[in-house]
C-alpha cells in the first residue's frame, strides 16, 4: 500500500506553524491524528501516488446528492460553471448549488474530484477510498492522473482547535463491489433507519406548482385504481403561498387548507407526503420581508443560494427564532395537518460555510440532527443534501439531480452546473450511487413515466427509467396521472412494481451502458441497456 504524505499549515497567535507526517495505508481503517497547539487551521492536505490503467474507470461522488456524479477515465474533464461569465454566475448564483464556490476545477485533463468517497474500478474489481467521519470536515479526494498523484484535504480551514485533532479517518478497501462497500459501512458509526420501500405519487413531474384542491384531488381518484394500501401520495412544492411561508397553505389553491385532503388520503388507504425546504425562503416570501434578522449573512449580505422561484436565500439555523419557526411548521403539519412522512428539499443551504466552532460539514450533519430531531418517528425523504452528512439520518434519500421531461434538458441548460434536472445523468447517478441503498438509507432513484401526454422520452428510455429505478433503487414513485392510463400502461405499472421485487445479483459497467443481473420468483434473469 501507498505512503500517505500529510502536512498541517496553521496559525498560532498570528505565527504560521507546519507539522508534517506520514502513514502507511493499509486496507481497513486508517485514523491519522496529530497533536496541535492552540491555533487555526489554515490547510490539511494528504498525498499519496495510486496509478490507474488505461481501462480502469474513476468515481468521485459528487458533492451533494443532485451532483452528476459519472465514472471518468484519466484523460477525463470535470468542468465546474467555467466559462461562464461571471456576470451570469453572479446574477443567478449559479455557483451556489454545488462545491463551486468553495472548490477549484482546474480545468486540467486527467485532474478530477470528488467528497466523501471515490473508487478506482477495473471491470469488477475496486479499490475503495472513503471517509469514516466527516464532522472535522468534507474529505475532498483530487486525483490527477498525469501525475498519478491522489491528493485528500479536510475541508477545514479557519477551524480553531487545540489537541488531538483528527486529520483523517479514511477506510481503503480491494475486492469486488459487495465487500468494499459492506467494508466501509460496517467501519462506520452510522446505521440505516429502517424503512420499507416507498412507493406512490408525486405531484411534481407533471404539474410542478400548478397544483390545487382540485387537481391533487383529481389525481388522488386516479391513484385509487392503481396503488396498494400504504403508498405514498405526496403533495409536493406549489401548495406554499411562497417558499418559506409554511403556516398557512396558499388561500387560493387551498381555501379548506390541507387537512381535509389528508384525512380523503387517509381514508383511501394511503400515507400522505409534503414537500417542504426548511432551511431556505425565496425573496418573495413574506418570512424574507418581515424577519430579515433571520437569514444567514456572509459579509453582511444574505446568503443566495440559487435563482428558484424569485431567488432564494439561507435561514440561520443558529438563530433561536429560526428554531422556533420551524418547531411550529413542523408541528403543524404532522400534528395539525396529519402528514405522515416529509420530503425535505434544498438542505444544502443550511451550511455555505463553517467558522472557527465547526467545519462546513459538521454544520450540515449538526442541520441534519435538527431535524431527525423535529420530525421524530416520521419519516423523511431528503433532497437536495450533501451526501455523507445524511447518513444514518433520513430512512429515504434522493441520489440524483431531478428527471426532466425530456432526456437530457435543453442545451442552453447543460452548459451551466452539474446540479441541473436531466433525465440522462439522474439514470447516471442512480446506477453508480446504487452502492447507497440500503446501506446509508434507501435510495430514491426520482420519479418514472408511463404517460405519453406533457412528456418527450421515447418509450424506450421510459422503459429504461422505470426498469434501473425499480431494480437499483428503493423508492419508485410516479407523477402521472393514473386516471389517464391506458390499459397497456397499467399492465406495464404492475411489471415494474414486480421487478422492485428482484434481487440484484450483479451490475456490469460498460462504456456506454450497464448490464443488470436479478433473480426475480427464483428465476435468474439478466437486462441490458446501452446509450
Amino acid at each position: 500500500m501507498p505512503e500517505f504524505r500529510w502536512t498541517v499549515k496553521a496559525l498560532e497567535n498570528g505565527r504560521d506553524i507546519e507539522f508534517s507526517g506520514s502513514h502507511d495505508l493499509t486496507n481497513g481503517v486508517n485514523h491519522i491524528t496529530c497533536e496541535l497547539p492552540s491555533c487555526m487551521i489554515l490547510e490539511v492536505k494528504g498525498t499519496f501516488l495510486s496509478t490507474v490503467m488505461d481501462d480502469e474507470r474513476i468515481f468521485m461522488n459528487g458533492y451533494q446528492t443532485w451532483t452528476f456524479s459519472p465514472e471518468y477515465t484519466k484523460r477525463s474533464v470535470m468542468r465546474g460553471v467555467n466559462g461562464l461569465s461571471p456576470r451570469l454566475i453572479n446574477h443567478f448564483s449559479l455557483d451556489r448549488y454545488g462545491d463551486y464556490h468553495f472548490t477549484d476545477y482546474s480545468l486540467r485533463r486527467g485532474v478530477t474530484h470528488g467528497f466523501s468517497f471515490c473508487y478506482f474500478r477495473r471491470r469488477n474489481h475496486y479499490r475503495l477510498f472513503a471517509s469514516l467521519n466527516e464532522e472535522p470536515g468534507y474529505t475532498i479526494f483530487e486525483y490527477d492522473a498525469r501525475r498519478s498523484l491522489m491528493t485528500v484535504k479536510r475541508d477545514c480551514s479557519g477551524l480553531k482547535t487545540e489537541g488531538t485533532y483528527s486529520l483523517f479517518d479514511l477506510y481503503v478497501a480491494d475486492g469486488n463491489e459487495q465487500e468494499v462497500f459492506d467494508g466501509w459501512f460496517a467501519n462506520m458509526p452510522i446505521r440505516r433507519i429502517p424503512a420499507k420501500p416507498l412507493y406512490g405519487y408525486s405531484s411534481w413531474y407533471n404539474r410542478y406548482q400548478d397544483i390545487s384542491e382540485e387537481a391533487i384531488r383529481q389525481d388522488l381518484s386516479g391513484c385509487r385504481n392503481i396503488f396498494q394500501k400504504g403508498d405514498l401520495f405526496q403533495i409536493d412544492d406549489g401548495w406554499e403561498p411562497k417558499v418559506g411561508d409554511w403556516l398557512v397553505p396558499d388561500e387560493k389553491k387551498f381555501p379548506k387548507g390541507l387537512r381535509p385532503l389528508v384525512d380523503e388520503i387517509h381514508e383511501s388507504g394511503f400515507e400522505a407526503g409534503l414537500w417542504l425546504a426548511p432551511f431556505i425562503a425565496e425573496k418573495e416570501s413574506r418570512l424574507y420581508q418581515d424577519h430579515p434578522d433571520w437569514f444567514y449573512k456572509v459579509n453582511g449580505n444574505d446568503w443566495s443560494n440559487g435563482c428558484n422561484w424569485s431567488g432564494f436565500y439561507s435561514l440561520d439555523i443558529d438563530h433561536p427564532e429560526v428554531q422556533s419557526y420551524l418547531e411550529t411548521v413542523f408541528d403543524k403539519v404532522f400534528n395539525e395537518w396529519g402528514f405522515d412522512l416529509v420530503k425535505l428539499d434544498f438542505l444544502y443551504a443550511a451550511a455555505p460555510f463553517g467558522n472557527e466552532r465547526e467545519t462546513r460539514a459538521g454544520r450540515m450533519i449538526r442541520a441534519m440532527r435538527f431535524l431527525r430531531k423535529l420530525c421524530g418517528n416520521h419519516a423523511i425523504l431528503g433532497c437536495g443534501v450533501p451526501v455523507m452528512p445524511a447518513f444514518g439520518l433520513v430512512e429515504y434519500c434522493r441520489v440524483s439531480c431531478d428527471v426532466s421531461l425530456d432526456w437530457n434538458d435543453k442545451l442552453h441548460m447543460q452548459i451551466i452546473h452539474r446540479e441541473r434536472p436531466s433525465t440522462r445523468n439522474a439514470i447516471v447517478n442512480t446506477v453508480l450511487r446504487r452502492v447507497l441503498n440500503n446501506r446509508a438509507y434507501i435510495s430514491d432513484p426520482d420519479v418514472f413515466f408511463l404517460r405519453d401526454e406533457n412528456l418527450k422520452l421515447s418509450k424506450k428510455r421510459k422503459r429504461m427509467l422505470a426498469t434501473i429505478g425499480a431494480l437499483l433503487g428503493g423508492v419508485f414513485l410516479t407523477s402521472d396521472d393514473p386516471s389517464s392510463y391506458t390499459d397497456e400502461m397499467k399492465e406495464a405499472y404492475q411489471y415494474y412494481r414486480h421487478l422492485t421485487n428482484a434481487r440484484v445479483t450483479g451490475v456490469h459497467l460498460l462504456d456506454r451502458g450497464v448490464v443488470i443481473d436479478y433473480i426475480l420468483d427464483g428465476k435468474p434473469d439478466s437486462i441490458t441497456f446501452k446509450g
